[in-house]
């Protein structure tokens, strides 16, 4: 399979359907006026993973007040995601499952490793129009930092 390139600050974001932990449907199209962070992690129940999870779950109510909607994906189904958000204290931020067709979501980002079976470690900001604003991959090991996301948002927008 031939892997998409990254997707760019400027470009138009490529659409998806996916359920979350609570086998409920997260739709992109249907988070209009809101910007969408899409925070990947390669798997569910590793440290760091878990810790990038938690800290969207703590920022939920900042990021909401900069008109912001995060979720987490990962190649996760959605009984290991349900159990692992119950497990981590998990109970608002959507936790999506890029289970089946495997990592697709991923893939159109161009930023899944084929070699692993699961995606980068990366946030992914969408404006409300729909445009890629951020985009940053991290180290596997390495926790993205949520202050860094919050300053982004915070930035007056530029036309």
């Amino acid at each position: 399979m031939v892997q998409q390139p990254v997707i760019r600050t400027g470009d138009q974001a490529r659409k998806f359907s996916l359920k979350d932990q609570n086998d409920a449907t997260f739709d992109l199209l249907e988070q209009s006026g809101k910007k969408v962070l899409l925070s990947f992690h390669p798997l569910a129940w590793t440290p760091v993973c878990a810790a990038q999870m938690k800290s969207l779950e703590e920022s939920r109510e900042t990021l909401a007040s900069l008109g912001t909607v995060a979720v987490g994906l990962s190649v996760d189904s959605v009984p290991c995601k349900k159990a692992w958000a119950d497990n981590l204290g998990i109970a608002k931020t959507p936790l999506l499952c890029d289970f089946w067709p495997h990592g697709h979501v991923a893939m159109t980002y161009g930023i899944f490793r084929e070699a692993n079976g699961f995606s980068e470690r990366a946030n992914i900001i969408i404006d409300e129009n729909r445009r890629v604003a951020f985009v940053k991959i991290y180290p596997l090991h390495n926790l993205p930092d949520m202050k860094e996301i919050i300053a982004f948002l915070q930035k007056p927008a530029t036309v």
